[in-house]
């Protein structure tokens, strides 16, 4: 089973341990982080949205278009526009990056942010327009014939776009969530659906919950899963603990002194279920499995992908392997230090996960093989070969 690595295309340099030093879309540096990215074995970065922050998907054109071989995820709220005019823009992107582009739909946490943008729709709502805007797009970037659309939440006549993916038949969808109602849409829709880092009895249980909508819709295929951490790593286990606490000491700093820690997200009771779960389990202790460390969920309110994974880059890449036998093919990893950690994390950790799974998946083959070729041995002669043994 393949492994692919996801990390973040952010455009300024701040996290929440450090204030930036320069604009919200600092070119520059953009650039740098995406670069180092693709230099040091990367598959793909998120250009992420908030309500305040610079548009993702010119942010991500700036870099298809200067970056070679790194994909591109954009994250898109169906909120803030039309869904004929941003499967434009979503192809339009494809074909700038010579087809690497994924567009993950992102359905809204809190109704704060949502309402930021002129957005007051209910939680379940959203979930709906989300699922028929998805729909909209997947039939306008494949249909070469007008089409008419009449549904909940959005109503046209004669639309055929004239621009279409690079990709064929399209890009893919990834979509996330916690809650049932998440399950359902992304169980239905997505190709990818992603997860917050979690133990991995919850996270197994996750997924067989997205499993189950999917057969649940009527797919004979599953959506590919992602699940995301935010790695400390150093050359011990001491130091790595060490960075750890100075990190999370940073973040209480931060919140202690009236800084949003992450702008878009409160840090009052989340009501996104997702954030809620990290919530919870970080009640429930502060260490779990291999390397998971929950405390810097806990500083941040369960702000988006805030659970940590902590230890040297061995014990790091063995936790992630974990979550590769529970069936994750798709790893996010995101620093507090967003350079210098893309860097480290991919020196020092994704070289030791990719050698482990070529290892297990030739020992798969192998197996895989010995069992053919038992299966077309005659009984007769199996039991002949162990007699002469």
């Amino acid at each position: 089973m393949p492994v692919e690595f996801l990390g973040i295309g952010g455009t300024h340099d701040g996290s929440e341990t450090t204030h930036r030093s320069g604009p919200s879309f600092d070119k520059q540096y953009t650039l740098r982080l995406a670069r180092a990215h693709q230099e040091y074995g990367w598959d793909r970065v998120l250009f992420a949205y908030g309500s305040g922050a610079p548009d993702p998907a010119q942010a991500a054109a700036y870099v298809a278009s200067r970056v070679e071989d790194l994909q591109i995820l954009l994250a898109h709220r169906p909120n803030v526009s039309y869904p004929t005019f941003a499967l434009k823009t979503f192809a339009t992107l494809d074909q700038i990056s010579d087809g690497r582009l994924t567009v993950h739909f992102i359905t809204g946490g809190t109704d704060h942010e949502q309402q930021r943008e002129g957005d007051f729709l209910t939680k379940d709502e959203r979930y709906s327009r989300t699922r028929e805007y998805i729909q909209i797009v997947k039939k306008g970037w494949t249909s070469r014939t007008p089409f008419d659309h009449e549904g909940e939440h959005y109503r046209f006549n004669d639309f055929v776009s004239d621009v279409f993916p690079a990709q064929r038949p399209r890009p893919r969808v990834s979509f996330g969530g916690s809650s049932p109602a998440a399950y359902r849409a992304g169980g239905s829709e997505a190709d990818i659906f992603c997860l917050w880092g979690e133990p991995l009895a919850q996270t197994a249980e996750q997924i067989e919950s997205v499993k189950r909508a999917a057969k649940d819709a009527g797919r004979e295929d599953v959506p590919r899963i992602q699940v995301a951490f935010r790695p400390i790593i150093a050359p011990t286990e001491e130091l790595a603990w060490e960075k750890a606490y100075r990190t999370l000491s940073l973040i209480k700093a931060r919140r202690q002194n009236g800084t949003i820690v992450r702008g878009n997200h409160p840090l009052h009771t989340p009501e996104n279920t997702g954030s809620q779960r990290l919530i919870a389990i970080a009640e429930q202790g502060e260490r779990f499995d291999r390397a998971l460390w929950t405390p810097t969920a806990a500083a941040t309110g369960g702000a988006g992908n805030s659970n940590a994974l902590v230890g040297t880059p061995e014990t790091v890449a063995q936790a992630l392997l974990d979550y590769y036998d529970l069936g994750v093919e798709i790893l996010s990893a995101r620093g507090y230090d967003l350079l210098d950690d893309a860097i480290d994390f991919g020196r020092h950790v994704i070289p030791l996960v990719r050698e482990e799974v070529a290892k297990r998946d030739a020992a798969k083959r192998e197996a895989a093989e010995e069992e053919r070729r038992r299966a077309a041995t005659p009984p007769g002669a199996r039991s002949a070969g162990l007699s002469a043994v």
